[in-house]
């Protein structure tokens, strides 16, 4: 996929990319740190049809539903002909047992088998995170494991 990377003198930097169907998405990061995701009329692509201003919390928010499930995705695909090895996404709860807590304290891979190979964290991914890496609230975990093992690696994130 072709990100293009436009100077808006004055206004800051738009990144976009085309869609199969010809339709421009992208955000616009402005110079003093607004942001706005923005989609082109389907028959004009420099023309905005909408534009949608986020906060950082709400790019990071919306960044975390895009990024997360794709590498999920191709976590899944990778696993495919791995018999009874599962990916699954595990939310960490805003105020949460393990909000603030490292991802050592929740002993995932001792007590389940599970391996957080991830965390998808306001729109960056920490790959292969350390026992010491701390957890926040709203955060997701890539998981690899058995089926069993998740369910119970959502149970402990869920109840400690």
């Amino acid at each position: 996929m072709n990100v293009e990377v436009t100077p808006l003198p004055g206004i800051g930097v738009r990144k976009d990319f085309a869609t199969r169907t010809g339709r421009r998405i992208g955000v616009v990061t402005q110079r003093d740190g607004h942001i706005e995701l923005i989609v082109s009329k389907s028959d004009d692509p420099d023309a905005c049809a909408a534009s949608i201003p986020l906060t950082a919390d709400e790019a990071g928010a919306l960044a975390n539903l895009l990024g997360a499930p794709q590498l999920v995705a191709q976590l899944t695909e990778e696993h495919r002909d791995l018999p009874g090895i599962s990916t699954r996404q595990l939310p960490i709860k805003p105020s949460g047992p393990f909000d603030g807590r490292t991802l050592g304290d929740t002993a995932m891979r001792t007590r389940t088998g599970v391996s957080v190979v991830a965390v998808a964290r306001a729109g960056q991914v920490h790959p292969s995170p350390t026992p010491d890496f701390t957890l926040t609230g709203g955060d997701l975990l890539v998981a690899v494991g058995t089926s069993e093992g998740l369910e119970a690696a959502a149970k402990i994130l869920k109840y400690g």
